[in-house]
């Protein structure tokens, strides 16, 4: 693995600032699991931390607390066993004094990883570390650093915290997976330099996350290393779907339930549609639930083009979670071979498209900056008309609603060849754009933009329809 840092700049300048204020800083870092909050953390302060402590799962209080005495040990460097204490108030209360038999000219930093398993059910966690840094760390020349990868735990425990961290938290750092680009920037330091093509079936399947990418191995292409990676008997992805939820949940069963309702509609669910396919119970557990896979990175919400709060939609989102429920789930035991077989399916096919247009959906900036609009305010949506008896349906796969009187309705095509615009393809976008306007009643100019991989080719049906084409490129440059 590399020993620097892929991206991050914006979050690496958050964590350095922190560090070269002239006052105590309280940084909450969270993400999902995998996504490298801990390597940011570590290459951002590298020899400056003082102290590190690990939440370890399934672990009672009582082991943890024994976690946090040798550790104390282990940064004290002392001959001598330091003792277990019997509670959070007491471990604070050692841990500051241990601090405060080191140099304080320099800033140093106080790292808690994991903190949801550190501060389980009357744990008694929070209310130490609300302690320590009200009565001791604010007034010191110290970073406190506190990760987790269940970020909806961390953001209601940690930063909505109504107690002695009530308005402590300073600064926050939310670690995205990575973007096209950075998962080709990854790869290329691991000596992997694939085309965008290969770079793009891989992160359809598994995302930007940098400990699932770091499977990938050179000399095989996109679908030897999904087929190693997620089918193999020994691939790191083929069992990780049951370890990632319950890691980040408690109760994960409805979050599961409603990845896996989502996972089977291509333009979203309602929360009432959600309710029904998930085969949950409606109240005010479904809220929370729909919170915090949102907030942990997994589904998006949004609202249709024109659409009120009632119709909200929400869309699985997360690669993994969508290409195991769609693929890997029932095909475990298929042998060695499954996805070179899997992927010329049919499904797949379906499959591909829905994955495209998520990538195409997560890097809006890099598609704004090919349109030449970075600078105008645009609303992203989708719209959908179900069609009547008399009425064709129609649907489009994002629509870019934009401060300059212009509204781009885009067409997203996945190929592994230039795209030939058909009769019938032409046919399908008049009434697209038709039905769109009819429904909306909009004043603005449209204009039909068509994203693919490798282009299109012009002929006699795009002319004066085609607007502008983009390629898969435009998703890699920004």
């Amino acid at each position: 693995m590399p020993d620097t840092l892929i991206g991050r700049k914006e979050e690496q300048a958050i964590l350095h600032e922190a560090f070269n204020t002239d006052r105590a800083e309280m940084v909450a870092v969270f993400g999902r699991r995998r996504v490298g909050k801990t390597f940011l953390i570590k290459q951002s302060y590298q020899d400056h931390i003082a102290f590190e402590l690990t939440g370890l799962q399934s672990l009672n209080n009582e082991e943890q607390l024994q976690n946090f005495s040798n550790q104390l040990e282990t940064f004290s460097q002392s001959p001598v066993p330091a003792k277990t204490p019997t509670n959070w108030l007491d471990a604070f209360f050692m841990l500051a004094k241990f601090l405060d038999q080191q140099p304080v000219d320099k800033k140093r930093v106080v790292f808690f990883d994991e903190v949801p398993w550190l501060a389980g059910n009357k744990s008694g966690f929070i209310m130490g570390l609300g302690w320590f840094w009200n009565s001791w760390a604010e007034t010191r020349n110290i970073v406190v650093v506190i990760c987790g990868s269940a970020a909806s735990w961390m953001i209601q425990k940690i930063v909505n915290d109504r107690g002695g961290l009530h308005n402590r938290i300073t600064k926050r750092v939310f670690l995205e997976p990575f973007t096209l680009s950075e998962t080709e920037t990854y790869l290329q330091s691991h000596n992997i330099f694939y085309n965008r093509y290969q770079i793009l079936q891989i992160y359809m399947a598994i995302g930007g996350i940098p400990h699932y990418l770091n499977e990938i191995k050179a000399g095989k292409s996109a679908t030897q290393n999904i087929n190693d990676i997620c089918f193999s008997k020994n691939g790191l992805l083929r069992d990780e779907f049951s370890r990632l939820y319950a890691a980040l949940f408690a109760n994960a069963d409805h979050h599961i339930a409603v990845v896996s309702a989502l996972a089977q509609s291509r333009q979203g669910l309602t929360r009432p549609a959600i309710v029904k396919n998930a085969g949950i119970s409606e109240g005010g557990n479904t809220s929370k639930v729909l919170e915090e896979l949102e907030q942990s990175g997994f589904i998006t919400s949004y609202y249709p083009f024109g659409k009120r709060k009632k119709d909200m939609l929400y869309r699985l989102t997360d690669e993994y979670s969508l290409f195991y429920l769609r693929f890997i789930e029932h095909n475990k035991d298929s042998g060695s071979e499954t996805w070179n077989q899997l992927s010329q399916t049919p499904s797949a096919k379906v499959w591909s498209g829905y994955a495209y247009e998520n990538a195409c959906l997560k890097h809006l900036p890099n598609i704004k900056k090919a349109l030449g609009i970075s600078g105008v305010y645009t609303q992203a949506s989708t719209f959908l008309f179900k069609g009547t008896d008399e009425e064709k349906g129609a649907q489009i796969d994002l629509v870019l609603d934009r401060n300059d009187q212009i509204i781009n309705l885009f067409e997203i095509k996945f190929y592994n060849t230039e795209f030939t615009l058909s009769e019938a393809d032409a046919k399908a976008l008049r009434n697209q754009m038709w039905t769109f306007k009819e429904k909306t009643k909009t004043k603005k100019h449209l204009m039909i933009v068509l994203i693919t991989t490798f282009g299109m080719e012009h002929n006699k049906h795009s002319l004066g329809l085609v607007e502008k084409i983009l390629t898969m490129d435009a998703l890699f440059d920004y």
